[in-house]
């Protein structure tokens, strides 16, 4: 499926806000309802909605902790790869995790319930023995600018 200037807008707003009804969708689109609903049913039929979710305000539940951590393996072959992100798939504080070209081998995104919880995450990681050979960690302090949503119209121009 080639996706059109409308069907870039529809998933750029979709991203914004997914509890948009589809006459204020149409609207944003200049589409009416009804074919603007098609392409979202289509859109979503061919992959490129993965799900909708809600936006969790986490500061309100209590106290947490974001920490970036670069995780450098003692091996570089495909298994060992693989038996480490196998181990932090299953770790519910690790929240993003990308292979990455530099000095490391991945960047990781924690967020724990403080420093005690991310370090005793860290060492049963190690404990595991999955080839971590060193990781170096940064501790958020605040996050000015945090995006949910992608530039598409800027990434994807018509």
């Amino acid at each position: 499926m080639k996706l059109d200037r409308i069907d870039i807008k529809i998933l750029y707003e979709l991203q914004k806000n997914g509890r948009i009804t589809n006459v204020e969708l149409a609207e944003f689109v200049n589409l009416s309802p009804s074919p603007c609903l098609m392409r979202v049913k289509k859109l979503q039929a061919e992959g490129y909605i993965l799900g909708y979710s809600a936006l969790v305000n986490i500061s309100k539940l209590g106290q947490t902790m974001t920490v970036f951590t670069e995780v450098t393996l003692k091996n570089h072959r495909q298994i060992d790869f693989s038996r480490f992100l196998s181990a932090v798939q299953k770790e519910e504080s690790v929240v993003e995790c990308h292979l990455v070209s530099g000095g490391y081998d991945y960047l990781m995104k924690f967020v724990t319930g403080g420093i005690v919880d991310y370090q005793t995450t860290m060492e049963h990681l190690i404990d595991m023995d999955i080839g971590i050979d060193k990781y170096f960690s940064f501790v958020v302090l605040k996050s000015p600018i945090v995006k949910s949503h992608m530039p598409l119209p800027k990434l994807f121009p018509a």
